[in-house]
């Protein structure tokens, strides 16, 4: 990171918009230390899509299970939060949560957390509120991955992304 405060900045301009937005990766991790500054400025229409240390630089004073955590960062956060791993947790205030047990150990690799968090921005692209979008991202970027296999690389994603779509319409 750089700009560590010109990308803060964008952050929080962005976010003042009060427009649908994923954020993920820096844009959760150039607020460690100051997540009080991001957690006030988040509003429903986000998704955050953080990994466990990413998750752990926004969040850390959560205990309890996983799925408890999740729960508690979503609350907090006034938002949808999904939590990246084997076993995916996906909580928004007032929701029943979702655990997509989809484990795809070929995901493990650099860039398949933009591709989801594409796919995620996508959805709500086109009107799918955040938590939905979530959801069906998740799931959409683990059959995906469970298509290709071991030697996955991110930019494989993609390409599989339509052929698992044409598999639910079949």
């Amino acid at each position: 990171m750089k700009d560590k405060e010109g990308l803060k900045k964008a952050i929080l301009q962005t976010l003042e918009l009060q427009k649908p937005c994923v954020l993920d990766a820096d844009a959760l991790s150039v607020f460690e230390g100051e997540e009080g500054t991001l957690l006030k400025s988040l509003h429903l229409g986000c998704v955050l899509t953080p990994h466990e240390g990413e998750f752990r630089r926004i969040f850390p004073l959560l205990t309890g299970s996983k799925l408890e955590q999740v729960e508690k960062a979503a609350k907090k956060a006034g938002c949808t939060v999904l939590l990246k791993g084997p076993d995916t947790v996906i909580a928004a205030p007032e929701r029943k949560s979702v655990i997509n047990s989809l484990s795809v150990p070929a995901l493990a690799t650099a860039g398949s957390g933009d591709v989801l968090a594409g796919v995620i921005t996508g959805y709500m692209a086109q009107g799918v509120p955040g938590f939905d979008a979530a959801c069906i991202g998740a799931w959409v970027h683990a059959r995906a991955g469970l298509r290709h296999g071991p030697g996955l690389v991110a930019t494989d994603l993609p390409g599989l992304i339509p052929e698992v779509l044409k598999e639910l319409l079949q």
